[in-house]
């Protein structure tokens, strides 16, 4: 599977090119969809430009979004520093819980290394919705294989940060290794950010591994050239994983 990552916390303001719209995730999503994407992931907005986990706003992406690209998969990040307060977190999963199909997250991406993780995780589960568990160091690794509901995950994500492939590479593997076993058959999706994106997006590729690439993980593509936009990061992604074969 190829996510596209739509837009992240990049500042719009700085790279015109980040959706940051319903509208514009809209666009951005079919385009992607039609260069080779499956799911979609994307940070919302709120009307300031900011992201937001409210109701309103994740709605109103979703929305947008799933009018553009009927049945294909579409989720949202958690990220703790969108919002600061584990209460507030829980509050907007169950929110989340009572919106419609149409508006609803198919999943969400949990930092295992955040505050609210697995309590918010929890109330996804219970609402059945799809959890994303990321793994972003191996204290991250420690924590999901002591946590018990880890076989009822959608998949795992394996993110490394914006490092140099020769340091992102060996953590990957490190990572990689050491869920061997944990969840037998559980599915791993392995990205990263900036300098180690396009380098994980081929070592996925020789291991067979689902990977995720968009504005939020790189401007640029394999060629250092600024991308103009998803869909051509998701085509060059394409043809990454098609020389693998």
């Amino acid at each position: 599977m190829l996510k596209a990552c739509l837009n992240g916390p990049r500042n719009a303001l700085r790279w015109p090119v980040v959706p940051v719209t319903p509208d514009a995730l809209a666009r951005e999503s079919a385009a992607s969809v039609r260069a080779g994407a499956e799911a979609l992931h994307l940070h919302p907005r709120g009307p300031d430009g900011q992201e937001s986990l409210a109701v309103a706003d994740v709605a109103a992406a979703l929305r947008a979004v799933r009018a553009a690209c009927p049945g294909v998969p579409v989720g949202i990040s958690s990220g703790y520093w969108m919002l600061p307060d584990v209460a507030a977190q829980l509050a907007a999963a169950r929110d989340y819980a009572a919106l419609g199909p149409v508006e609803r997250p198919d999943f969400v991406s949990v930092n295992l290394h955040e505050p609210h993780a697995l309590a918010l995780a929890g109330v996804l589960l219970d609402a059945g919705i799809g959890v994303e568990a990321g793994l972003w160091t191996p204290a991250a690794l420690a924590v999901f294989r002591d946590w018990p509901p880890r076989t009822q995950v959608l998949r795992v994500l394996v993110e490394l940060p914006d490092q140099p492939e020769e340091m992102a590479l060996p953590l990957a593997d490190d990572l990689l290794r050491g869920l061997e076993g944990v969840v037998p058959g559980i599915l791993v999706l392995l990205h990263g950010l900036d300098r180690s994106a396009w380098p994980l997006v081929q070592l996925a590729a020789r291991r067979g591994l689902f990977t995720r690439i968009g504005l939020e993980d790189t401007l640029h593509l394999p060629d250092g050239s600024s991308a103009p936009g998803n869909a051509a990061l998701v085509s060059a992604a394409r043809d990454v994983l098609a020389s693998a074969r």
